[in-house]
């Protein structure tokens, strides 16, 4: 059946979503709020072999940013190594996860779906929308409208679809941790290029990796129990918080306080938020996708991962039954389940992250003896996450099989 879709958002759900609409055959239009494409918004994200997978279905090959990332290796802020963990098996040819910056994967998408003929308006930002019947009707802020057969909210954690699909939908939960990172140059991590080093600090959580040319890619997650407005965050100085930083770091045995010291510019900081499992995903031709859906946690690195699958799956519902409603109905029992489980393993993790003095020594050892465990048994607990795959040729009744 041929659709007219409206796409709200022009992130990485819903550029994907139409890349896969179009893909299924049905006509897609973008609507983004902002006036150009968010390039510089956020810095970097590792995609598991699942997501990989899934971009590989659409025919989208990311091999030409960013740099393989196999495997992370976690350690305690006193230096002790915690474990190590892989983003899944290889995918047959040998792919591995892959560490992009955020800028880079939106250009590279933007520039494949209008490579395939994907209309984006920009400036468009969604205020109300009604749908039933035979379509669905949305009204922008700059007091234009659209019209479709179907609306998809890609719009992201502050979702205005959500709340038109269901006014009493939850918002977003905030998690006590912030975010920022940056890009270093002259220090030597002692770690192995390409393998993320995870660092449950003293006072501060710490990740890095180095780039084959180098650079030294890293993000922090400073706790703070209070949830700082935007205006707090942008009152910071940047000198300020680098210092800041360092001082989380400066005893701990890890070169976090070093490459904090040596980046030209530290990203300012940003709120880590989820959204809690959301009753409604659909109504009236209406539907939500991505964060907008099932935000989680950045803690196990599947947020895009989960939107990336997403897009597929609808659009193989959309091309596979009868009906919109019906669609919808077959994607949401087909998703809502493995998102939600993986939201909660994200909420989980991230736990870890901000725990006072006391709680850190049994996490550590807690953790430490999990993983040797798993080592014995050759266990991996979370292969689930990884294993999934989709069959774009195999018909929604038999949508999935495993790795």
């Amino acid at each position: 059946m041929t659709y007219t879709s409206l796409i709200v958002g022009g992130g990485i759900a819903g550029t994907l979503s139409a890349i896969a609409l179009r893909k299924a055959g049905i006509e897609p239009v973008v609507y983004e709020a902002y006036e150009h494409g968010a390039d510089n918004v956020g810095a970097f994200l590792t995609l598991a072999v699942n997501a990989l997978a899934a971009l590989r279905t659409l025919g989208v090959d990311v091999g030409g940013i960013g740099f393989e990332t196999p495997r992370m290796t976690l350690t305690s802020g006193s230096g002790r190594k915690l474990g190590e963990l892989r983003y899944g098996e290889p995918l047959p040819d040998g792919t591995v996860s892959r560490t992009v910056k955020r800028a880079d994967l939106y250009r590279l998408l933007r520039e494949h779906a209008v490579r395939q003929g994907v209309r984006i308006e920009y400036g468009r930002r969604l205020v109300d929308a009604h749908g039933g019947g035979g379509g669905v009707l949305a009204r922008f802020a700059d007091g234009s409208t659209a019209e479709g057969d179907l609306l998809i909210g890609a719009d992201g954690l502050w979702s205005r679809t959500r709340k038109i699909i269901d006014p009493a939908a939850p918002g977003v939960r905030y998690s006590g941790l912030l975010n920022t990172g940056g890009y270093a140059r002259g220090v030597r991590t002692g770690a192995e290029p390409g393998v993320m080093s995870a660092i449950f600090g003293r006072h501060c959580f710490f990740v890095h990796l180095t780039h084959p040319s180098g650079e030294v890619w890293w993000a922090a997650n400073p706790a703070r129990k209070a949830e700082p407005t935007r205006a707090e965050l942008d009152a910071i100085d940047p000198q300020e918080w680098r210092a800041h930083l360092v001082e989380l770091f400066r005893r701990d045995a890890c070169p976090a306080a070093d490459l904090v010291a040596a980046s030209d510019e530290i990203f300012p900081a940003w709120k880590t938020y989820d959204v809690p499992s959301v009753p409604r995903w659909h109504r009236d031709r209406m539907i939500v996708i991505g964060d907008a859906a099932h935000a989680t946690a950045p803690s196990i690195g599947q947020g895009a991962a989960m939107a990336i699958e997403d897009t597929v799956v609808l659009a193989k519902c959309l091309r596979d039954s009868p009906g919109v409603t019906t669609a919808f109905t077959a994607y949401e029992r087909l998703r809502r389940e493995r998102v939600e489980r993986v939201v909660d393993q994200g909420n989980r993790t991230g736990g870890w992250k901000g725990l006072g003095p006391l709680a850190r020594i049994p996490r550590d050892l807690v953790m430490a003896a999990g993983m040797r465990f798993m080592a014995r048994r050759g266990a991996d607990p979370s292969r689930w996450i990884y294993d999934y795959r989709i069959d774009w040729d195999e018909p929604v009744t038999g949508l999935f099989r495993s790795a």
